[in-house]
């Protein structure tokens, strides 16, 4: 498996932290999926719950939410995750990843629902 880098959100202090898992937490993480809350603990973060809001591949293809596995997929887009259109109803078929953790995602995306004692900044 791979190392995870996570970017975890504080929307208190509107601050992202960066860490990177080890294989071991990493390997507990696959198969979760956005929208789902995990305990901080796998993050050296005791008392904190974190609910994962996305990710991306090595190649830096977005994870989406509302794609059910952990394949990738050509999709028709508009204006949604993965596609920013120029024109008003401009459409583009964009190479898209599903919503669950995998060895192949390189980076998770996660923020803070409920905080612990300590502050993030304390405890990385």
């Amino acid at each position: 498996m791979a190392e995870f880098k996570t970017v975890i959100a504080d929307p208190k202090s509107k601050m992202a932290y960066q860490k990177v898992l080890s294989e071991e937490k990493s390997n507990a993480l696959v198969g979760k999926g956005i929208g789902e809350e995990i305990d901080g603990i796998f993050l050296d973060l005791p008392g904190y719950r974190l609910k994962i809001t996305g990710g991306s591949d090595g190649s830096g293809v977005p994870m989406r939410g509302d794609i059910s596995g952990n394949q990738r997929k050509r999709l028709l887009l508009t204006d949604s995750v993965g596609f920013t259109p120029v024109r008003d109803g401009q459409r583009k078929r964009k190479l898209i990843r599903g919503k669950n953790l995998s060895g192949d995602i390189s980076q998770i995306n996660l923020k803070v629902i409920e905080y612990g004692p300590k502050s993030i900044e304390e405890l990385l």
